[in-house]
């Protein structure tokens, strides 16, 4: 956890508190490439100081959406299943199920920066 001296409720950190908020966020999640507002960076560190709140949670999105194909219209069901993993991190599987029984699976896991925070703007 960082000090109250490493946290400054002021819009602006100083270069010594960026680097040092920075290499906190590295510790959890990858930071490479990554540019990173003050805000960002305290959301993330706010998101890694309480992250027992969401460990092992999961949340389900599910859509329809109608196509066309050289055989005609078709359905096809997306199902996105987010679940929170021990470490500081999320992982995503996402099924596509077409109404002609076929199915397609894809996992990967979401441990950067920038992917937690699209997270969290996308669930607010």
């Amino acid at each position: 956890m960082l000090s109250n001296n490493h946290r400054k409720e002021e819009a602006t950190m100083d270069r010594g508190d960026k680097a040092r908020t920075r290499d906190y966020i590295g510790q959890y999640l990858d930071v490479s490439g990554s540019r990173l507002s003050d805000y960002q960076a305290q959301r993330l560190v706010d998101f890694i100081e309480n992250y027992d709140k969401y460990r092992g949670q999961s949340f389900t999105k599910k859509r329809s959406t109608p196509g066309w194909g050289s055989d005609g219209r078709y359905e096809r069901t997306e199902i996105i299943i987010d679940t929170f993993t021990d470490a500081v991190g999320i992982q995503r599987e996402t099924l596509h199920r077409y109404d002609d029984g076929q199915e397609d699976r894809y996992a990967e896991n979401i441990t950067t920066a920038r992917g937690i925070l699209d997270w969290l703007d996308a669930h607010r």
